[in-house]
């Protein structure tokens, strides 16, 4: 029977990589059904939390892009790359991992894609290099946030093991962002220099290939007041979770769990941002980024779902099976996170599906915080919506997906970067923990 579920959990997921994008919660809801009403599974955990703290979240990110606030962020980030635009291979991914640390969804490189894509094609620079390394660090960067959903619902199950919100913090965002560097470094030395790609050459000739220059942004008045505003809720929310952790005690009887603040700081925000820069709050929900932010809770909804509801009902089998195994070979668990997130779309739904069982079978906090990187692994499979986008932003043809649905520029310096990210944790943790 149990081979069967597997069956029809991985059925579901192939089923909701086929539809692609929102089409993996709905397969997933199908899998929860089959095997809820068909097998007499008892139905897992609904992923409420970390589905309120993404809704939150996004909707004071699309506030503050509907105030303009995302306008001034990318301006900042054209300006950076263009001072120094002979590394864009480095800074690319530098402002993409600070804009997602930031905001808390990889959702924001979208507006520094086309100034990648154009800074680098000005300077002869084979354009496949930057935006390849600059999309893995928006996804990369999510196990660094500080808002983002992944990290507070991780945090949550690390604490009974002695492990807060801090910590985690102090190991994931250090080991990450100098992943990314390397995996950079690895990024600048692929693919041939653009004068020599034969690609680039015809798509030249056929007049395919142009340049805007500058992109000349006009701010709205609230842009940067929104900013301020979304700033002064990170440091509120990060300042509070400090309060209430264990080992600062300044708060020892919280009101607020630190969940619920998450997401009461933030709809704050969003109620400040459209007070005080006099925004239309029906013209919010259009923002693009909360769009993308609600198709993410249905992804979260129906992936998470499903594999709660398969792995509360085998707890004990897996711990068997698993238990022994991830004692003697923790780096294991980082290759089933990998590959799980690779086909969940989400590193919140990987994230809520697989660690809390790690957790139960026997896996040491410092194995599982040094393998959380790997639930970024959204790049491997071209069907990613930043991916994508890079692809398309690319005129020059150099960031192009080939026959096979591994050849494409995103792959190896994704996999690079989650690895080093995973060594670097496991070197940072073991002096931490």
């Amino acid at each position: 029977m149990m081979i069967l579920e597997i069956i029809i959990v991985l059925g579901a997921i192939y089923l909701g990589a086929r539809m692609g994008s929102i089409g993996i919660g709905f397969a997933g809801g199908v899998g929860v059904l089959i095997l809820t009403v068909g097998l007499g599974l008892t139905p897992g955990a609904i992923p409420i939390d970390v589905m309120l703290i993404i809704m939150s979240v996004i909707t004071a990110i699309a506030a503050m892009q509907e105030a303009g606030g995302m306008d001034y962020l990318v301006s900042i980030a054209e300006k950076l790359l263009r001072k120094h635009p002979k590394h864009i291979t480095f800074l690319a991914p530098i402002v993409t991992y600070f804009m997602t640390l930031f905001a808390g969804t990889g959702h924001t490189a979208f507006s520094t894609l086309p100034v990648i894509a154009e800074v680098a094609k000005e300077q002869g620079i084979r354009p496949s290099r930057p935006l390849s390394i600059a999309v893995v660090a928006s996804q990369v960067a999510i196990t660094a946030s500080p808002i983002s959903a992944a990290v507070v619902f991780f945090s949550g199950i690390l604490e009974p093991f002695g492990v807060d919100y801090l910590v985690l913090l102090a190991v994931c965002i250090p080991s990450t962002f100098i992943a990314c560097l390397i995996g950079a470094a690895v990024a600048s030395m692929l693919g041939k220099p653009l004068a020599q790609d034969p690609i680039y050459q015809q798509r030249l000739a056929s007049g395919l290939v142009k340049t805007r220059g500058e992109t000349q942004v006009t701010l709205l008045p609230g842009a940067k007041r929104s900013v301020g505003i979304f700033l002064i809720a990170i440091v509120a929310v990060m300042s509070y979770a400090t309060a209430i952790s264990d080992k600062v005690g300044l708060i020892t009887h919280p009101v607020l769990s630190r969940d619920v603040a998450i997401m009461l700081f933030m709809l704050s925000a969003a109620a400040a941002i459209t007070w005080f820069c006099r925004l239309d709050a029906s013209k919010i929900s259009n923002a693009s980024t909360f769009k993308s932010g609600m198709s993410a809770c249905i992804c979260v909804l129906g992936v998470a779902w499903l594999g709660d509801t398969f792995v509360s009902n085998h707890i004990d089998e897996i711990k068997d099976v698993a238990g022994t195994l991830l004692q003697s070979q923790p780096w294991l668990l980082s290759v089933a996170l990998f590959f799980a997130s690779m086909l969940l779309y989400s590193q919140g739904a990987t994230t809520k599906a697989l660690m809390p069982a790690a957790l139960a079978i026997g896996v040491s906090p410092l194995t599982a915080i040094a393998s959380f990187a790997a639930v970024s692994a959204l790049f491997v499979l071209p069907t990613y919506p930043t991916l994508l986008a890079a692809v398309e932003m690319d005129d020059t043809g150099s960031t192009r997906i080939g026959k096979a649905v591994f050849n494409h520029p995103f792959l190896i310096p994704g996999v690079v970067t989650i690895t080093s990210s995973v060594l670097l944790a496991f070197l940072f943790g073991s002096l931490m923990l």
